[in-house]
């Protein structure tokens, strides 16, 4: 009878140890196959060894120990040679598997992490990082498993937008780390705008000498309520870009930069005004230019937001000499296989009015400006095609016909990407409807200034980039997902990262696990894991998530309506109240709709074990 009750005893401990370790597993972006043993797992201590079995695997035993040495104070000895035991293993497949896959064994003596090639064994690495204990500690527990992994999409990208507001290279780098930890493996660089331009040019330095400084910047949203007065800039050297490309391929990661053309084009022509249809004519800078500007009208670096009709003269030869000696030393810089040239927002008007550019229709028979664009695309594809690198462009590019070569970014909405494809051309989707970052992510009331529009965190995290409207072969031209970081509205990086994360968490997962695995109520249980993970990296995330959402309706009986509450907060109580006091520990509790009877202010908020998660949401619901 004892020994059938210590038998019991001990399978009641194993499942609590199993479930406890399951619970320890929440990795983002969820693997494609997970399987637990529990009851063998690992210690990582400062005696564990890293075994790098090939020299092209460092890379990826120094982030190791980074991060072990910046978390949890210590870092690990490497040896070429296998040991027998207490080691984390880093080892290379036979070839001929998926591009990034990997496995991740973890038993009672040690870890081993088998790559399909050396970004597979980076990216089983930064798995192993998320089974680490959240609390610091010299000796590390890691639950026994087995992980089958590999990336859905080759291309997992994030584009941040430095030309509106400029960001010191350490937090570039910083950045890029972010996109590491997701496993994400393109960085779209957007350098160039009508607000600024970012990178040394040699051949060109009044690019940077004037192009990459504004006398002032519009206040609030625009078109503004007034100007800074303060002059804003700053550039990256040649020398800044070198160092940032060779810390992103450590982390396998491509940078692709973005030189914008045709449109878009300010700051350049600001530098260069001859690049302009009409050179003399001054800048438009709006009601609320800087009172420098004010005084001596002329041609200056754009100081509010929008889109403007002084784009590249599509007719002047010396245009295309200039880009062309930017593409050289652009090309030079970046080892990536892409540059992007934009494309996108490029008004018409100038060229309209522009004698050569109406001259340069008539002489290549074109139909009309849109076919001057396509003219102008298609010859900087041509030259970047000599350099070796494929021309990226917004879904722009597609107006008077597509360059032969060139992948498209289909960013306003899907259509583009679809048209894109069916002519055989390669897809990255990026619709602003569902991965563009720089719109509120709550109650715009509750968040900082954003250009407008919501995208919430769960609407990312359903996002579907294939479309149901291509064919099996044409849905193979769909290569990928990005999510993009416009500026305009984020002037520090402590807002870049508010406005990244955590949606940067969900489109990471869109981008990497097999939608079949997809499931947001799990997502959220990990995302509490992931949100210490960003804690221990001093992080500035959005806690948007976390604020009550409420939906209402109002009854054919006049003066009732049922209010409906919910959060995206794992293991939380709504509590609100109906006097417009604000909610505490002793408000009501959510459990049903609210049923009310006569105008009403709610006032409600997320709480975990008596603590306030979330900000409170207050709603009016007038029923006079």
């Amino acid at each position: 009878m004892l020994r059938s009750i210590k038998s019991s005893v001990a399978v009641v401990l194993f499942i609590f140890a199993s479930l406890q370790c399951v619970a320890q597993v929440s990795i983002i972006p969820k693997p494609a196959e997970i399987v637990m043993a529990p009851a063998d797992s690992f210690v990582i201590s400062p005696l564990t060894t890293i075994v790098v079995t090939s020299p092209k695997l460092q890379h990826s035993a120094d982030f190791l120990n980074d991060y072990l040495k910046q978390v949890y104070g210590f870092n690990l000895k490497t040896s070429k040679k296998a040991v027998k035991a207490n080691s984390i293993d880093l080892r290379l497949q036979s070839a001929g598997t998926q591009t990034g896959a990997y496995s991740l064994i973890v038993n009672s003596k040690g870890v081993s992490i088998d790559g399909a090639d050396e970004s597979g064994v980076f990216y089983g690495m930064q798995s192993l990082l998320q089974l680490l204990p959240l609390d610091k500690s010299s000796a590390l527990t890691i639950p026994g498993l087995k992980i089958n992994d590999k990336p859905r999409y080759a291309y997992r990208g994030m584009m941040l937008d430095v030309a509106r507001h400029f960001f010191p290279p350490d937090f570039v780098k910083k950045y890029i780390d972010y996109l590491a930890l997701h496993k994400m493996n393109y960085f779209h660089w957007h350098l160039t705008e009508d607000q600024g331009w970012r990178i040394e040019i040699k051949k060109h330095p009044k690019l940077t000498e004037v192009g990459a400084w504004r006398n002032g910047t519009i206040i609030d949203h625009h078109p503004g309520t007034g100007n800074t007065n303060q002059r804003y800039g700053g550039f990256y050297t040649q020398e800044e870009v070198k160092d940032i490309v060779a810390y992103a391929a450590k982390r396998y990661i491509t940078i692709v930069p973005e030189i914008e053309m045709p449109g878009h084009a300010g700051a350049a022509i600001t530098s260069y005004p001859n690049l302009s249809c009409f050179p003399n004519k001054p800048t438009d800078l709006g009601k609320h230019a800087s009172e420098v500007s004010k005084k001596a009208p002329g041609k200056y670096v754009q100081e509010q937001w929008g889109v403007y009709e002084d784009v590249f003269c599509a007719a002047n030869d010396s245009v295309f000499l200039l880009l062309q000696d930017v593409i050289d030393e652009v090309s030079a810089l970046f080892p990536s296989q892409y540059i992007h040239i934009g494309g996108d927002e490029c008004p018409k008007e100038n060229w309209k009015k522009c004698p050569r550019c109406q001259a340069r229709i008539k002489e290549l028979k074109l139909k009309d400006e849109h076919e001057l664009q396509s003219y102008f695309v298609q010859r900087m594809e041509k030259y970047i095609n000599g350099k070796g690198k494929i021309l990226i462009g917004w879904d722009e590019i597609l107006e008077g016909g597509l360059a032969p070569n060139a992948w498209v970014m289909s960013w306003r909405g899907e259509a583009g990407g679809i048209e894109a494809a069916k002519q055989n051309h390669n897809v990255i989707m990026t619709p602003n409807t569902y991965v563009y970052f720089d719109y509120f992510q709550g109650k715009p009331s509750l968040e900082p200034l954003a250009i407008g529009g919501y995208l919430p965190l769960e609407k990312v995290y359903s996002y579907e980039p294939m479309p149901a409207a291509l064919t099996a072969e044409q849905a193979k031209y769909i290569k990928g997902v990005q999510a993009n970081v416009w500026t305009e509205y984020i002037p520090t990086p402590e807002k870049a990262e508010y406005m990244s994360m955590p949606r940067m968490a969900a489109i990471a997962e869109v981008a990497w696990t097999d939608p079949s695995l997809k499931n947001y109520a799990d997502f959220l249980k990990r995302m509490e894991a992931q949100y210490r993970r960003y804690e221990l990296k001093g992080i500035n995330y959005a806690k948007s998530a976390f604020d009550v959402r409420y939906s209402s309706t109002v009854e054919s009986t006049p003066g009732r309506a049922n209010v409906t509450m919910a959060a995206d907060a794992v293991d939380s109580k709504i509590l609100y109240t109906m006097d417009d006091s604000e909610p505490n520990t002793g408000s009501i509790l959510y459990t049903k709709p609210v049923n009310l009877r006569r105008t009403t202010t709610l006032k409600a908020a997320t709480f975990r074990n008596g603590k306030k998660l979330g900000k409170t949401v207050t709603q009016v619901i007038n029923l006079d």
